[in-house]
């Protein structure tokens, strides 16, 4: 359940594509035929009397900066939309580069859950991880999920008022919590929990993490009450097929990072033969329950750590803390021990850099290792001569201007109150750690027995180590949440063309092995293997990757069976 989003990549991805002018946006032709696939089935909601309103709606653009913006109106409760309770989606659009030779619109996400595709349009350049080919058939369209960013109401999980000082490792997201500096030094531990504190073995360390996991589970439940149960990604898709439908498509050209290959696979099982085009990169495998995503990310990430050490020369360079592998794996193994007794100092931190702010350091640092693993060895080196501040920092332990309280609980949106220029023109408060929580509980069914996450424990520990305990105990937070009644499953999308599937072989938020699964599972589903570190491939990795999923977005193309980059 760590953050598996794209964000981090996009800055690479300027750097591999190149910035694209995106130019004014005008009223755009009728998207170009799609290839027959027969009737949309005998349900098709677009007819529905009770969802037409929704489904005949007009965006309404506005300039947003170089880019245009609207907002989607979409009910709350697709069982009963005439309730008047609804979500309002910012919408964001980078129009094609040649109107004349337009096929229609892209939609993209770039990960999360949580993750705001309006401000990846604005601010961090996901227009130009799509190439000028593609910018040249089709515009780029990007909108805030339910309940994300500048969704209105937008889901929020309070302050959490009263950290505990157990160490538990990573939350959903790779963090950890609100810390309090120790009013003096612990005594020095031994044996298992000195070497490994992200295992909590004794009655009192599972007590303290149960009782954190329920203060956060308490504090979303009193701040989102109401939406929690309609912020999952089946009905994400559902706002998606609205979207499609207002954007004038009659079928969906669609791209998933990460979580957003998540998104593509509900999409696609509802509405199969609405589909045009679907690349889903960095796959997530829907017929795995809890138990098993957490082990199959921990071990991802396990592996991401021992490339890392295995090939930081090649990558970083004289940057490297160690001239062998054997030393750098011997450098974290002892900052490991060490930071779980002692916090590192880290310049204005009154706690410092304990061991779950190394393990967020190393955690976040597998997903770009091209633009991460240079300043990782950096920080590495110097804990290493006992200073936490470079870790504390890869951590994101010194976000330099967090959110307020005010704004959290406000659920500001893109055209609230001072905004005069139309949606998308203020940027909304940073809510992605909260729709992390609460999107990734709901859609996957937890057990409610605490039991059944101790046996997981020894299950991830023999897997994947610290990687895999920190992210079984995170999901103790999902433990009393509400949750869809849809179980692990492999994909019905019968009637569905050909989706593309990337996959990285050295992916660590989302191991290969479910880029391969999740292929298999669409009828006529093609795997499309980059074989690199890092997290996802398309706009990241290499011109081959790039020509393969240009000529399937454009032309339908799909790749034959064992394609390799």
């Amino acid at each position: 359940m760590i953050r598996a989003v794209r964000r981090p990549a996009l800055a690479v991805a300027l750097a591999v594509v190149g910035a694209t002018a995106l130019a004014a946006c005008t009223t755009a032709p009728a998207p170009a035929p799609a290839r027959s696939q027969g009737p949309a089935g005998p349900v098709d909601p677009a007819t529905r009397a009770d969802l037409k309103a929704f489904y005949g709606q007009k965006l309404k653009w506005t300039a947003c900066g170089a880019l245009q913006c609207a907002d989607l109106t979409v009910p709350m409760d697709y069982a009963h939309p005439a309730n008047g309770r609804t979500f309002v989606l910012p919408v964001a659009r980078a129009a094609t580069t040649g109107t004349a030779e337009r096929i229609g619109a892209v939609i993209a996400n770039p990960g999360g859950p949580g993750g705001s595709g309006v401000q990846s349009l604005l601010e961090e350049g996901m227009a130009e991880s799509f190439t000028p080919k593609v910018r040249a058939r089709f515009d780029v369209v990007s909108f805030d999920p339910r309940g994300v960013g500048g969704s209105s109401p937008a889901l929020t999980c309070g302050k959490n008022e009263e950290p505990t000082d157990a160490a538990t490792g990573p939350t959903s997201d790779g963090t950890t919590p609100e810390k309090t500096a120790p009013e003096e030094s612990a005594p020095e531990e031994t044996g298992a929990a000195a070497a490994d504190p992200f295992f909590p073995r004794s009655e009192t360390e599972r007590a303290d993490v149960l009782a954190e996991a329920k203060r956060e589970a308490d504090a979303c439940a009193k701040a989102s009450t109401g939406i929690l149960r309609h912020v999952g990604t089946e009905d994400v898709a559902r706002d998606m097929d609205v979207l499609r439908a207002a954007l004038g498509e009659s079928r969906l050209t669609y791209l998933g990072w990460s979580y957003g290959t998540s998104l593509g696979t509900a999409y696609a099982e509802q509405f199969p033969r609405r589909v045009r085009a679907m690349v889903l990169d960095g796959a997530v495998d829907p017929a795995l329950d809890w138990s098993q995503r957490a082990v199959s990310q921990g071990l991802g990430f396990r592996r991401a750590v021992d490339d890392y050490i295995a090939s930081c020369a090649e990558v970083a360079g004289d940057s490297c803390p160690g001239s062998t592998p054997e030393e750098i794996r011997t450098l974290i193994e002892g900052l490991f021990r060490k930071t779980a007794r002692d916090p590192l100092p880290v310049d204005g931190d009154a706690y410092g850099a304990d061991a779950s702010t190394l393990l967020d350091a190393l955690v976040l640092s597998m997903y770009t290792p091209e633009a991460q693993w240079k300043s990782l060895s950096e920080a590495l080196a110097d804990a290493g001569r006992g200073d936490g501040t470079k870790l504390a920092r890869l951590a994101g332990a010194e976000d330099p201007a967090p959110a307020t309280d005010e704004d959290a609980e406000s659920g500001a949106t893109p055209d609230g109150p001072g905004d005069t220029d139309g949606p998308g023109t203020e940027t909304p408060a940073d809510n992605s750690d909260a729709a992390l929580q609460a999107v990734n509980c709901f859609d996957v069914p937890h057990p409610r027995d605490v039991e059944a996450y101790w046996k997981a424990l020894a299950r991830a520990d023999e897997a994947a180590g610290r990687y895999g305990t920190s992210t079984v105990t995170a999901a103790l937070t999902c433990k009393d949440w509400p949750t869809t009644t849809r179980k692990p499953h492999r994909v019905s999308a019968p009637g569905v063309p050909p989706v593309l599937v990337v996959g990285t072989t050295g992916d660590a938020a989302t191991p290969y092995e479910e880029a391969a699964s999740l292929a298999s599972q669409f009828p006529g589903g093609a795997l499309l293997t980059y074989e690199g570190f890092g997290h996802t491939a398309y706009g990241r990795s290499n011109s081959c990757v790039t020509r393969h999923v240009d000529d399937y977005l454009i032309d339908l193309r799909t790749v034959p069976a064992g394609t390799t980059c």
